[in-house]
C-alpha cells in the first residue's frame, strides 16, 4: 500500500535582538574627535552658525559683486531681442541682422568661481528674458555633432540622437515616453517655430500692444560656453557657420566665457567666422578686488567673532595668489580653520557673540578653567597682577570666571577699536611711493598681526613720506579717515574722530597766514641774490655759509606745524590700538594658530607623500609589523615598497634580472624559509607575478621607465633624497 505524506511548516522569524547600526552624521563626527566631549555639542552648534553665517554673507556678496555685470548682459540681450524684432529698412540694421549677437564675458584665470556666476547668469536668464538657456562645457564637444547634440539636448528638453548608427540602436526603445529627435538645427528652428506659436495663441480680437508682449512671444535662444578657450577651434568654427545660415528664423544668441583675454576670439576664430558676429565686451570684477572685499566683509569687522592670525592669514592669502585665484577656495580654506578650531580648541565655546559669550564664561567647567589658565596670554595677565589678584586667579574658580567676563569684553573693544584705526593707516598709505606698508590692506594686516607694526623700518619711512605730503593731499587723506571713523560706536573712536576733525580745523584757517608766510620766504632767501653778481671762490663759500646757517635757522611755518602735529596724533593712535592680537589675554579663544595643519591639508605635495609611503608604510598603515628604526625596509613591507627600496641601491640603469634575485631574496626572508635551504631565493610564478605588479606601479608612479639602450633594463628617474 502506497501512502504519500505532505508536511507542513511554520518557519517564523523574529527581530534580531541586535541593533542596526547606526549612519553616523556631521555632527557624530565632530564629537568624536574632539578634545573634551564635555562641550563638544555646543561647540558643534557654534561652528554650525559661523559656518552658515559664512556661508550666507558669501552668497550674498557674491551676488552684489556679480549684479552690474550680469544686469549689463542682460540690456545687452534685451537690446538684441528687440533688434531682432524690430528691424528697420537701413543698410546698417540689416547687417547687424544677418549677425549672432555675442557676449564675451571676460571673468578672470580665477577658473573655480565660474560656476558661481555662470548658474546665476542663467537663472537670471531663465526668469526674466528667455526660457531657452543652454550651457556647454569644452569636455562634452569633442566633436561637431557632440556640440550640436548638447546643445540641442539642453534646449528642448529632450533625447536627440547624432547618426544613423544611434537612430538604429534605439528602435528597441521607441516605446518609451521620452522621443528622440535627429540633431540638426532645422529640427531646433521647427522646435522653436512650435514653442512660439503656442504662446502666440491668445485671446481673439486683442492686439499687442507693447514691445513685452513681443519680446514674451519670440524670446531668444541663449547658448552659454563656459569655458570658450578650451574649445577646439576647428569644431566652434563650424558650429557658428552653421548658426549664421539659421539666423533669420532663430534669434541665436552666444556668450564665451573668457578666462585670459579678449584677444583670444582673434586667436581661434578667423575673420571670416568672426565677422558673422556682432561681439560686446563684458569685464567682470578681478578676482585681487573681490578677495579685498571678502576679507573686509569675513576678517576685517568685529561682527565676526573667528579670526585667523598672521601666519593662517598668510597661507590663505599664498595659496589663492600662486595657485589658483581662487575666490572660492579661499573661503572654504577659512571654513576649514573655523573647523579646525572649533574642533580642537575646548575653549572655542567663547568664541561667539558677546552675550553668549559671556554666557558661556559662567559655564565654564573646573577643567576649561584650567585650561584657561594654562594659556600663554593669560599667564602674562596673571603676572603683570597683585600678588593676592594672582593667588585668586590661580585658586579661585569663580573669581576666574569673572575675569574671563572681563577680558572678553576687553577683547571685544579692542577689535572694535583696531579695525577703524587699520583702515585709517591704510587709507595714509596706500597711495604712498612704493606703498611701504603694502598696497592692499591685508598685508598691513598681516604686519599689525605679527609684531608692532610701528618697530618695521617700512612703517618708519611711510611717516617720512607722510611728512613730505602737500597740504591737498594731507588734508584729502584726513578726510578720509574721518569718513571711516564716522560708523564707528565706541567712545575711543568717537574721541579719535573729534581731535581729527580738530585738526582739519586747523589745517582750514591755515589759508589766512599764507601771505605773511610768502613775506618771510622773501626775507629768507634774500642772501642768495648776491650768487648772481660776479665773485671769486672765497665770496662764494661764504655766501653759501651763510645761506646754510639761515636755513637751519628758518622758523617752521605753520602748515609744518600742524603737519607734524597730525603726524604725532597719527602715530600715537597707532601705538594705542594696533598692537599685535598675542599682546590681548584670552586672544587664543577667537584667533587660529595652526598654520602647518591649514597647509598641509591645503597645499598637499603628493611627491613627497608618495616617497614617505614608500619608504617608511608603517607612517600610513600603523602596522607594528613594519616597524623600522634604522630606515632600511621590513621584510613584510608591501612588495612596491620593496622595490622600491632595492631600486634606490641601483644606477642609472637597472638590471630587471638582478632586481628580481634581490626582491625573491627579501620575500622569502619574510617568508621565514631557512637561509641555508634550496627554496630561498628561488624565483617562482608567484612571485614573478608579484615583482612585474610592482614594477609596473613603480612605472605608473615615474619613478623608472623602459629604454631601448639595453632591453632587459629600466632607466632610473628620479635621483637624490628619493
Amino acid at each position: 500500500m502506497s501512502t504519500s505524506s505532505v508536511s507542513k511548516g511554520c518557519f517564523v522569524f523574529k527581530p534580531s535582538t541586535k541593533k542596526k547600526k547606526k549612519t553616523l552624521g556631521v555632527e557624530d563626527y565632530f564629537i568624536e574627535g574632539c578634545e573634551d566631549h564635555d562641550n563638544s555639542n555646543l561647540r558643534f552648534k557654534l561652528c554650525q552658525n559661523l559656518w552658515d553665517k559664512m556661508k550666507t554673507d558669501t552668497e550674498i556678496l557674491q551676488d552684489e559683486l556679480n549684479r552690474k555685470i550680469l544686469d549689463s548682459l542682460l540690456a545687452f540681450i534685451r537690446k538684441c531681442t528687440s533688434t531682432f524684432q524690430h528691424s528697420a529698412d537701413d543698410w546698417v540694421s540689416r547687417m547687424r541682422a544677418s549677425e549672432i549677437p555675442t557676449a564675451a564675458l571676460v571673468l578672470g584665470v580665477n577658473v573655480p568661481d565660474h560656476d558661481m556666476t555662470y548658474q546665476s547668469l542663467s537663472d537670471q536668464l531663465q526668469q526674466s528674458v528667455t526660457p531657452h538657456v543652454a550651457s556647454i562645457q569644452a569636455k562634452e564637444c569633442g566633436a561637431l555633432k557632440h556640440l550640436m547634440q548638447k546643445v540641442l539636448e539642453r534646449l528642448m528638453n529632450t533625447a536627440v540622437y547624432v547618426d544613423e548608427e544611434d537612430e538604429e540602436v534605439e528602435q528597441a526603445s521607441t516605446q518609451l515616453h521620452q522621443q528622440r529627435v535627429h540633431c540638426s538645427l532645422s529640427t531646433l528652428c521647427d522646435w522653436y517655430k512650435t514653442k512660439t506659436k503656442k504662446s502666440c495663441t491668445g485671446t481673439p480680437g486683442k492686439k499687442r500692444s507693447s514691445v513685452v508682449i513681443d519680446e514674451q512671444q519670440l524670446p531668444p535662444v541663449v547658448i552659454i560656453f563656459k569655458d570658450f578657450e578650451a574649445f577646439n577651434p576647428r569644431v566652434l568654427q563650424d558650429f557658428i557657420l552653421i548658426c549664421s545660415r539659421y539666423v533669420e528664423h532663430l534669434p541665436l544668441m552666444f556668450i564665451f566665457g573668457i578666462a585670459t583675454s579678449p584677444s583670444t576670439i582673434q586667436h581661434m576664430l578667423p575673420h571670416s567666422v568672426s565677422s558673422l558676429l556682432c561681439i560686446e565686451l563684458f569685464q567682470s570684477l578681478s578676482c585681487t578686488q573681490h578677495l579685498a572685499t571678502v576679507i573686509d566683509k569675513l576678517i576685517l569687522t568685529p561682527q565676526f567673532p573667528f579670526k585667523p592670525n598672521g601666519k593662517v592669514l598668510q597661507v590663505l592669502v599664498s595659496i589663492f595668489l600662486y595657485h589658483d585665484f581662487s575666490v572660492r577656495n579661499f573661503i572654504k580654506g577659512l571654513q576649514l580653520a573655523l573647523l579646525e578650531h572649533f574642533h580642537c580648541q575646548p575653549l572655542s565655546v567663547l568664541c561667539c557673540r558677546k552675550r553668549e559669550a559671556l554666557a558661556n564664561a559662567t559655564q565654564l567647567s573646573h577643567q576649561d578653567l584650567e585650561r584657561v589658565r594654562q594659556l600663554p596670554s593669560f599667564r602674562r595677565y596673571v603676572e603683570k597682577q597683585e600678588p593676592q589678584d594672582q593667588v585668586n586667579l590661580l585658586t579661585d574658580d569663580t573669581y576666574v570666571k569673572e575675569v574671563c567676563q572681563k577680558l572678553l569684553k576687553g577683547l571685544r573693544k579692542y577689535h572694535k577699536n583696531y579695525y577703524p584705526i587699520l583702515r585709517c593707516l591704510h587709507t595714509l598709505t596706500s597711495s604712498l611711493p612704493k606703498y611701504p606698508l603694502g598696497k592692499q590692506i591685508r598685508e598691513l594686516h598681516i604686519l599689525c598681526l605679527e609684531k608692532n607694526v610701528w618697530e618695521n623700518e617700512e612703517y618708519k619711512s611711510a611717516m617720512q613720506l607722510l611728512g613730505m605730503l602737500a597740504k591737498d593731499e594731507l588734508v584729502a587723506a584726513l578726510q578720509r579717515c574721518t569718513e571711516i571713523l564716522q560708523p564707528a560706536k565706541s567712545k575711543r573712536m568717537r574721541d579719535v574722530l573729534v581731535q581729527l576733525e580738530q585738526l582739519l580745523t586747523k589745517f582750514k584757517q591755515l589759508d589766512t597766514a599764507t601771505t605773511e608766510a610768502a613775506a618771510n620766504e622773501e626775507e629768507i632767501t634774500s642772501p642768495g641774490k648776491s650768487l648772481q653778481k660776479k665773485t671769486d671762490l672765497f665770496q662764494l663759500q661764504k655766501a653759501l655759509l651763510e645761506m646754510k646757517e639761515t636755513r637751519r635757522s628758518k622758523k617752521k611755518s605753520q602748515f609744518e606745524i600742524v603737519r607734524s602735529e597730525a603726524l604725532e596724533f597719527i602715530d600715537t593712535i597707532v601705538r594705542s590700538h594696533l598692537s599685535p592680537p598675542e599682546s590681548q589675554p584670552l586672544n587664543e579663544v577667537c584667533y587660529y594658530s595652526s598654520s602647518a595643519v591649514l597647509r598641509r591639508h591645503l597645499n598637499a605635495t603628493p611627491r613627497t607623500s608618495i616617497q614617505t609611503a614608500l619608504n617608511n608604510p608603517y607612517h600610513y598603515l600603523q602596522n607594528d609589523n613594519l616597524r623600522t628604526e634604522d630606515g632600511t625596509a621590513s621584510n613584510a613591507s608591501p612588495d612596491i615598497c620593496i622595490v622600491y627600496k632595492l631600486h634606490l641601491e641601483c644606477g642609472r640603469l637597472i638590471n630587471l634580472y638582478d632586481w628580481l634575485e634581490a626582491y625573491a631574496t627579501v620575500v622569502s626572508a619574510a617568508e621565514g624559509k631557512d637561509p641555508g635551504s634550496e627554496d630561498y631565493g628561488k624565483v617562482d610564478e608567484l612571485k614573478h607575478a608579484r615583482f612585474i605588479q610592482a614594477v609596473s606601479e613603480l612605472e605608473f608612479l615615474g619613478f623608472i621607465k623602459s629604454t631601448k639602450q639595453k632591453t632587459d633594463h629600466v632607466a632610473r628617474l628620479t635621483w637624490g633624497g628619493c
